[in-house]
């Protein structure tokens, strides 16, 4: 018997290649959280504008669309999927609802349209100035957006097709769709009370002079607006849901193994559907804040970057997407340093190729940090 010691007895303990402090921030929940405040900082020192009141509210009206339905991804996402689809449906979504609620329409921009005579005429939609046209047209794009998701989650689930194909094939089928049916045109002359949905506000703040009859209108700010709350209130409804529930416990099961899940005796396929059924859910009112404020029913509401932001501002936040881990806390704040990026990377002055570069090469940084977290946090023995 050899008294040579084992190699591996033989090599000394590596120190680690980071500083404890470092390691600690970096494998901090909110480290995304923090990382905000400091580009901030930095920002508004090169770019004092960042600081204007008249900025911030302007950047806040695009962070809840897009919180929205990157709370719908975020789901995806946790159960190790990936929905592409969520610009398409937003789009059909859109324009579905718009058919539904206009007043009017112009013959020879839609007169081609295969809807045209039946749902849609010179008079508007099916409910042109009815007293339910709102509500119900409402519905039909959070019917619309559910139904999608439920197309994707059927066939992902019952038949086992990869996310990225099954929801890159529903991109194409429902953004063409949407296109079709409204020969590439807006639908317009949507009723006041939806498009308060998109702009309007419970509670303004007075700015740059003092309070007169005499005020006009641009020397008031939004502060609390009806986009706000609709998407706080989805935020926190899809917070409890994930936190605390059961049907959240099994997200996060699916997620991390899909197999260890169904043996445990969690429904994965059920879980599967759900999933991107709230997805889908999730693009509707996105679709409802973003068709309200821009006034019409638009096929490619979810057209050119929205696909990249989503995404973006998913994985930013800190959603693995290897799967299992994620909150909506964590996209809140990704879509918070998304958006700041997008208004910072615009006071440059950069075109959009070299804009949608940049957001690529932040997603990929944030890809490859999730990896680090892990490493860092599986040699801390977590």
């Amino acid at each position: 018997m050899s008294d040579t010691i084992p190699a591996p007895l033989l090599r000394r303990p590596r120190s680690s290649a980071l500083p404890a402090l470092l390691r600690r921030l970096l494998l901090d929940e909110y480290f995304v959280l923090y990382l905000t405040v400091a580009y901030f900082a930095v920002s508004a020192f090169f770019f004092p504008a960042l600081l204007d009141p008249r900025n911030i509210s302007n950047q806040l009206s695009n962070v809840w669309p897009l919180l929205a339905v990157a709370i719908g991804q975020t789901f995806v996402i946790i159960i190790a999927g990936i929905d592409l689809s969520l610009g398409a449906t937003m789009g059909l979504a859109s324009v579905a609802g718009a058919i539904v609620m206009t007043s009017a329409a112009d013959k020879l921009l839609l007169g081609n349209s295969p809807v045209w005579g039946w749902l849609l005429s010179e008079q508007g939609g099916i409910l042109a100035d009815q007293p339910v046209a709102v509500a119900v047209g409402i519905a039909v794009i959070l019917v619309t957006g559910g139904l999608v998701g439920l197309v994707n989650g059927v066939f992902i689930a019952r038949f086992r097709l990869p996310p990225f194909m099954m929801t890159l094939v529903t991109l194409m089928l429902f953004s063409s769709a949407a296109i079709w049916i409204t020969q590439s045109q807006n639908i317009v002359n949507l009723p006041d009370g939806f498009n308060r949905l998109g702009s309007g506000d419970l509670v303004s703040v007075y700015f740059g002079e003092k309070v007169t009859p005499e005020i006009k209108r641009r020397d008031i700010l939004p502060f609390v607006t009806y986009p706000m709350l609709i998407s706080l209130a989805l935020a926190i409804a899809a917070h409890l849901l994930l936190s605390r529930t059961v049907f959240g416990r099994q997200v996060y099961a699916v997620g991390n193994n899909p197999k260890a899940a169904e043996i445990s005796g969690v429904p994965v396929r059920r879980t599967i559907i759900m999933v991107f059924v709230i997805a889908g859910f999730c693009a509707a009112v996105a679709a409802i804040l973003y068709s309200a404020r821009l006034q019409g029913g638009r096929p490619t509401i979810g057209g050119g970057s929205a696909l990249l932001d989503i995404i973006g501002a998913t994985v930013i936040g800190g959603t693995s997407l290897a799967g299992g881990k994620g909150k909506i806390p964590w996209t809140f704040v990704g879509v918070l340093f998304f958006v700041l990026l997008s208004n910072t990377l615009n006071y440059m002055r950069l075109s959009a190729f070299h804009i949608d570069v940049v957001k690529g090469a932040i997603i990929l940084a944030a890809a490859l940090l999730d990896v680090l977290r892990v490493r860092l946090a599986a040699g801390d023995g977590r």
